[in-house]
């Protein structure tokens, strides 16, 4: 391979505009396609001149990379290694029927598959409700969103997006036959709730700008233009989602952003049944609903209950004055969700950092819980279809040992294991070491890192470390099991997540230490994590390469911009870097509801020159930087093409030294990359290849900056 390699080149065509008083000059705004909506339903449409750009990159990427590609073969092989090849999910019963998901061997897609109850324990003859795998041959990109059978279970709606702009269409399946009916609906977030009856179901519709924002009952085999309108909603800044009660009698349309939300029932028993409002939105005040009986059991915030709290309210009369206390808020236990069966409430929380599960008796007020005593493990939630019933269903999994799931009698405490997750090529937890370490931020906080390194890796500053962090929208990084990694611990690396600010790995304050005016939180807290890795002898500077997705990208290119000399490499998945250029574009799908979380640039003066003062594409500077590299997707709807393009053409053109930079953008799918459960190893093993041709080097001369 030559030395030399030139690096396709964007050209700079400088526009400018004046927002409050500052002059904003963006060179690269042109690779944003004047069509881009059309690109999210058709790649084709996508203008010759950005496909050529894009294109070269790619080409660009694949030839600096070729050193690797024996590397990448043996990483996908690892992964898929790890995978046993004909899963299948543990069956939950509902009604006369078991129903679970499997693959077959070699299989992309999962089955969607049942058998008769009755049989439970015994061979039964299973029925393949869907075949995603079939579904999906022929075609460049195939996701499987939702499959909801019908209460009298007789039918299976279920819906798919083949672009990978998050488009799905709905179509329903009659099981005796197998075969679809004449009903379809496009352009539907691909949620699907069905009525009591089984006649009807509701769903979302996206609208002209990608925003879920009206909600649909659909009649079966009627046209889908003549669906009845249950919500429109008129605030741009509000998503629209929609889900069930445990107790199946009621629809919950949830409208919300970061920070308010309103929920509208529907009766799912009553046919013509209209939306009621649980509670107005009130700024700030969120809340969650479920139901038990003659009550509703929420989860919410009010009343300045921080790290949230449970009350109560009659069916008959829900609104906030009658909300009654039933889990007082305690701070730093933050309550994430609850659910309601016959006779109790469960409750997942958070507290130090570690989660447990909580059962209350409803009729006397006593309380079981659920935890384990590893340094950091992972923890949640799977109440199924049921409502009657005496069993709960959990998975449990640490960084060092496979997940398992386990049915929990709620009567008698006894858990029973149902299924431990399988690593076909062998995997022994003892052979690894999960530890727990906090680092010191600039403000004094405590930062938890969770790690996971071989028993036999010297901790003496010698080895190379993978940093992984996201730090947004309240998202906290569970310290569970994960196969992929390994095939960079088995190698000698340390594998940590560093549950920075802006997560709620701490409870709701350690969120919002970490958004709008104390962002800068995330990043500072990110950068202590690594000092710390390397000040403890886990790594050592310069051999830690960092790597974050979405959010967790825009937290990449924040720390490339302010501490590049700590980092040996840096993996950018589909990056939100162009944060200022894209909050301040309020026709953009996520813009509006993500004010609430960034703060609103184009009101806002402060929020504008906050935003400015960290948005990685527009504090790019004349300084070296590490190797990064940044992966978009074509058809992405929620981090754009075009902001990984941009921020690599700035990096090149203003970096001084260091790199290479390196752009890849999947041309046929959106912001999860390959759908396929073997294709997406690919993109894995790109990244992960690249983290460790950086920790060794040898990247070819001038590869970077000339």
């Amino acid at each position: 391979m030559a030395k030399h390699i030139t690096p396709p080149r964007a050209e700079a065509r400088p526009e400018s505009r004046t927002v409050h008083g500052t002059v904003l000059t963006d060179a690269y705004g042109w690779l944003r396609a004047a069509n881009w909506k059309d690109v999210l339903r058709d790649p084709d449409a996508l203008p010759a001149e950005i496909r050529t750009y894009l294109e070269a990159e790619n080409s660009y990427s694949k030839t600096l990379m070729a050193p690797t590609r024996e590397l990448q073969k043996q990483l996908v092989k690892e992964f898929r290694g790890r995978i046993k090849e004909d899963d299948a999910s543990v069956p939950q019963p509902d009604g006369p029927f078991l129903y679970y998901s499997r693959y077959r061997s070699g299989g992309e897609h999962p089955l969607i598959c049942r058998k008769p109850r009755a049989a439970e324990g015994k061979a039964a003859r299973e029925q393949i409700m869907l075949d995603a795998d079939a579904l999906a041959k022929g075609k460049d990109f195939f996701d499987l969103g939702d499959a909801a059978h019908s209460r009298d279970h007789r039918l299976l709606a279920w819906s798919a997006d083949e672009a990978g702009s998050e488009l799905h269409t709905i179509r329903v399946r009659e099981l005796a036959t197998g075969t679809d009916l004449d009903d379809r609906i496009a352009d539907t977030t691909g949620e699907i709730i069905w009525a009591s009856d089984s006649r009807s179901f509701a769903y979302v519709r996206l609208d002209a700008d990608h925003r879920p924002s009206r909600v649909y009952r659909h009649w079966l085999g009627q046209d889908a233009g003549t669906d009845e309108l249950l919500h429109e909603e008129q605030d741009a800044g509000m998503f629209v989602d929609i889900d069930e009660t445990q107790s199946g009698r009621f629809l919950l349309i949830s409208i919300g952003d970061h920070e308010t939300s309103e929920i509208r029932i529907i009766d799912l028993a009553e046919p013509e049944a209209k939306p009621v409002m649980i509670a107005p939105r009130l700024v700030g005040r969120q809340y969650s609903v479920d139901h038990h009986g003659e009550d509703f059991l929420i989860l919410t915030n009010a009343d300045g209950a921080e790290d949230f709290k449970i009350v109560a309210v009659p069916v008959a009369d829900p609104a906030p004055e009658n909300w009654r206390d039933l889990i007082p808020h305690r701070a730093g236990r933050l309550i994430l969700s609850h659910v309601c069966l016959k006779g109790r409430l469960i409750r997942l929380e958070r507290e130090d950092g570690l989660p447990r599960i909580v059962i209350r008796d409803l009729a006397g007020g006593s309380e079981s819980s659920i935890a384990f005593e590893e340094e950091a493990y992972g923890l949640g939630l799977d109440a199924g279809y049921e409502f009657e019933t005496e069993t709960l269903r959990f998975i449990y999994a640490s960084m060092a040992r496979p997940a398992e799931t386990y049915d929990y009698d709620m009567r008698t405490g006894e858990r029973t294991l149902l299924k431990r997750q399988e690593v076909p090529s062998d995997h022994d937890p003892a052979a690894y070491r999960v530890r727990r370490i906090f680092a010191t931020a600039k403000d004094g906080a405590k930062v938890p890192i969770s790690l996971l390194h071989r028993v036999d890796t010297a901790i003496d500053g010698s080895a190379p470390c993978l940093l992984y962090g996201y730090g947004s929208y309240g998202s906290s990084m569970s310290a569970s099991f994960r196969t992929n990694p390994l095939s960079l611990v088995d190698r000698g690396f340390v594998y940590a997540i560093a549950h920075v600010r802006g997560g709620t790995d701490k409870g709701w304050r350690w969120y919002l230490d970490g958004k709008r005016e104390k962002k800068a939180n995330t990043f500072t807290d990110f950068i202590a994590a690594a000092e710390t890795l390397a000040d403890s002898g886990f790594t050592a500077r310069g051999r830690i390469v960092a790597q974050g997705g979405s959010a967790g990208g825009m937290l990449m290119g924040a720390i490339a911009n302010i501490a590049p000399e700590l980092f040996a490499g840096i993996v950018a998945e589909v990056p939100f870097v162009d944060v200022l250029n894209t909050i301040l574009d309020d026709t953009l799908p996520l813009t509006p509801p993500e004010w609430p979380e960034w703060g609103d640039p184009i009101r806002d003066v402060q929020a504008f020159h906050t935003i400015r003062s960290y948005s990685p594409y527009d504090n790019v500077k004349a300084q070296a930087y590490p190797p990064i590299l940044a992966m978009g997707g074509l058809t992405d709807p929620r981090v754009t093409y075009w902001e990984p393009a941009k921020w690599v053409a700035r990096l090149r053109a203003t970096m001084t030294g260091g790199g290479p930079v390196l752009l890849h953008t999947n041309m046929e799918a959106g912001h999860g990359g390959s759908a396929g459960r073997f294709d997406s190893l690919k993109e894995v093993a790109l990244g992960y290849a690249f983290a460790i041709q950086a920790i060794e080097g040898g990247w070819p001369e001038a590869a970077a900056s000339s």
